[in-house]
């Protein structure tokens, strides 16, 4: 087990942590930093060894590519190329920002990095300490969710921790996720970009941008080689059995009244609205449904703690598909495994 550093984020700027970090990167090292989004496990993009250790740490699929972090919107000629009109008008509203591209790749990107692909997800935080760890160390990192491949992302230190300590060279402390769910993945390869992975950056804003529809995939089940991290596999499961339930709340409460059982710990992830309808089990609320993004950046944290609780089945109804609650339903029936029940 190695030892790993662990740094504030406020510490990042000082020139003999940034050298250290700097060296860590060089050598080939993994950093673990925050962003906006999610926190990430970084490697230098353009070093093959670095990125297979990614994929090594994480137990992550060697088929399911990286997302590259640069520092600034004109390092993005260094390692993509053919990027249409309607992408630089996307970078233009929304970089830095929640919002991936798939463009094709320079040959500097090592095909390990993008899973073998001929193109590069790449993408520029918005995050204050991402932005001077990737401009400090002067190269672009690899960085897909800090967390152990299929558990739920990490959004807060606690979580990051607790899955890759002694496993990383350095850990920076960037307290919670401001956005809590990853970045939307947009393919920019055809003629029509097309959403593979959903995000805080909607179908409908992007369509605002360009003035013309868009399509989306996320919903498809991939069997090929994934474009996108996210598609193919099962993610942010809990140990416990989880359910989504479609229906009306009190069709949900009845369903979850007739389901408890003493003797298996049982759990609701619910809306802060309907708290109070659930009194025969634990219940874990992310917000009001008037607090969309809230429930987002809430999310990944109740999924984590019904481990805590020790919980073997956990319900949750379905949230409105609406803006960022698409990307909030497309994350828990992942974690779902797709295990539905319409009432």
């Amino acid at each position: 087990m190695k030892q790993t550093l662990i740094i504030k984020a406020e510490q990042v700027t000082q020139p003999d942590i940034l050298k250290a970090i700097q060296t860590i990167i060089i050598g080939g090292g993994l950093v673990v930093f925050p962003t906006e989004t999610v926190y990430g496990i970084g490697a230098n993009a353009l070093d093959k060894e670095a990125s297979k250790k990614i994929y090594d740490v994480k137990g992550r699929p060697s088929d399911n590519p990286l997302i590259v972090h640069i520092g600034q919107i004109e390092e993005l000629h260094l390692y993509a190329r053919e990027v249409p009109n309607y992408a630089k008008s996307l970078i233009q509203a929304f970089w830095p920002g929640p919002l991936t591209l798939i463009l094709k790749k320079q040959d500097i990107v090592p095909y390990t990095t993008t899973a073998g692909l001929d193109t590069v997800a790449i993408r520029l935080p918005k995050h204050e300490t991402a932005l001077a760890l990737i401009q400090g160390v002067k190269l672009p990192l690899a960085a897909p969710s800090a967390n152990l491949s299929g558990k739920p992302s990490a959004t807060e230190f606690k979580h990051v921790f607790e899955d890759l300590n002694g496993k990383v060279d350095c850990i920076i402390d960037g307290g919670p996720s401001s956005i809590g769910i990853e970045s939307t993945v947009l393919d920019c390869t055809k003629e029509i970009p097309t959403i593979l992975r959903p995000g805080a950056v909607t179908q409908s804003m992007i369509e605002r941008i360009l003035q013309r529809p868009i399509l989306d995939a996320s919903t498809l089940q991939v069997e090929d080689a994934p474009k996108s991290p996210g598609m193919k596999y099962t993610h942010y499961k809990p140990k416990g059995d989880v359910t989504i339930l479609y229906g009306p709340i009190e069709k949900v409460q009845e369903y979850v009244s007739s389901q408890v059982d003493s003797s298996i710990p049982t759990a609701v992830i619910c809306a802060s609205d309907y708290e109070l309808l659930f009194p025969k089990v634990r219940v874990r609320t992310l917000g009001y449904l008037s607090q969309p993004e809230w429930i987002a950046k809430q999310l990944f944290s109740a999924l984590r703690e019904m481990d805590e609780w020790g919980m073997q089945r956990i319900f949750i109804h379905s949230f409105p598909e609406v803006e960022i609650g698409h990307a909030v339903m497309n994350r828990l029936l992942k974690a779902a495994g797709y295990q539905t029940i319409t009432l």
